[in-house]
């Protein structure tokens, strides 16, 4: 299987950048048309009872929508809405037109029905359902009549044209914005730069969490993609191009920041900080996982070994008892993933797995804006006025 996260940050020609090339131009008549066709009216966006809040991007992940989209639902029920989150259900088996993932107190399915993200989502927002269809608008309608949701959180929105949004957010990786600026699959582009126009705000992620470049090499290549459409080598490069470049929409800036340690077996839970020092092996299958692998040494864990996999990758009982016994034959002390990956772990039976199982634990991270960055809500409130007036 390719790493499409490496292709897709690669700025070289190399063998593959040809037939790449091709189904990425194949790609972009396909994404135009289509566009085209709703900027025309005939194709038309459905309208949901209610205020819809689209958080989306224009890439091919690596974005940190899910805890985003978590702390809006919290932030809206905070408000005293009736919130609902509506998903995809991206990598999830459900063969339903509507599933209904939670009610908001108790979930209803596992990761491979409903997949990782909203069964993450459901366990993380309590008193919001969540309800994935791949026709939104059917999920929408389940939820108003069901709940009586009158605010609707779509989860990977930007491009889901066929339900009408009153804010539309983009999020944007601030040191990594968009790859190599190409299209998919050569790239991660899932449309044109220009279509950014369409957001309401943009929201720029891990902003204060950078990378230096430590060797001549990641220096050089810095250099060499300055002037590549797209490529940015800072946040405030980044921030300044959009700014530049779409100098109405209002750009708002945020990290995602660890949380906790749980090692859900035992049922503990640590502050991040309890892995400083900790010999460790750890695995991720997301967008990026060596994203993952950074937090880990920046919290000062001993990162014996790190594994990481494609994103949502579906890791079967063998493959994590074989992490395991690679823990203990590497002498870590703890096997570490991320949150998004337990949920696709969790179902499994560990009771038969290799011993210090107990040691498997998971890390949660929490989005969060940069202090003075609040106005995001200033702008949703304006937009809830609206439709309440």
């Amino acid at each position: 299987m390719p790493d499409w996260s490496r292709i897709h940050q690669e700025r070289r020609f190399s063998r593959w950048s040809l037939p790449l090339a091709f189904f990425s131009l194949l790609y972009g008549v396909g994404v135009r048309f289509r566009l085209k066709v709703y900027e025309k009216g005939i194709f038309r966006g459905k309208s949901l009872p209610g205020f819809v809040l689209s958080v989306g991007n224009i890439t091919a992940g690596g974005t940190g929508k899910t805890p985003a989209v978590a702390m809006l639902a919290q932030w809206a029920l905070s408000e005293g809405h009736r919130v609902a989150i509506l998903s995809k259900g991206y990598g999830g088996r459900y063969k339903q037109e509507v599933l209904e993932v939670s009610d908001g107190k108790h979930v209803h399915a596992d990761s491979q029905v409903a997949g990782d993200e909203p069964l993450l989502l459901a366990r993380a927002v309590s008193g919001s359902p969540v309800v994935i269809s791949k026709n939104r608008y059917l999920g929408g309608m389940y939820a108003h009549k069901k709940f009586g949701s009158d605010f609707f959180i779509l989860d990977d929105g930007f491009q889901h044209l066929g339900l009408e949004r009153n804010l539309n957010l983009a999020l944007i990786d601030a040191p990594e914005p968009f790859g190599n600026a190409h299209l998919l699959p050569w790239g991660p582009l899932r449309e044109p730069l220009s279509q950014l126009d369409r957001a309401d705000a943009f929201i720029l992620t891990r902003f204060s969490r950078v990378r230096s470049a430590k060797s001549k090499e990641q220096r050089a290549e810095r250099n060499a993609i300055r002037d590549t459409p797209g490529a940015m080598r800072s946040p405030q490069e980044t921030l300044a191009f959009l700014q530049e470049r779409f100098p109405s929409t209002p750009v708002f800036c945020a990290d995602h920041i660890p949380d906790k340690l749980v090692f859900p077996l035992s049922g503990e839970a640590h502050s991040p900080g309890f892995l400083r020092g900790k010999r460790v092996l750890a695995f991720a299958g997301i967008a990026r996982p060596e994203r993952f692998q950074e937090s880990l040494v920046e919290l000062g864990a001993d990162l014996v070994q790190f594994e990481g996999f494609r994103d949502h990758y579906p890791f079967d009982r063998d493959e994590i008892k074989e992490l395991i016994r690679m823990k203990e034959r590497i002498g870590a002390r703890y096997l570490l993933t991320t949150e998004k990956d337990w949920m696709r772990i969790a179902p499994f039976d560990f009771t038969t797995a290799a011993p210090m199982h107990n040691d498997l634990a998971y890390l949660s991270v929490r989005f969060a804006f940069l202090p003075g960055e609040e106005g995001i809500f200033g702008i949703i409130r304006n937009g809830l006025s609206g439709v309440e007036d």
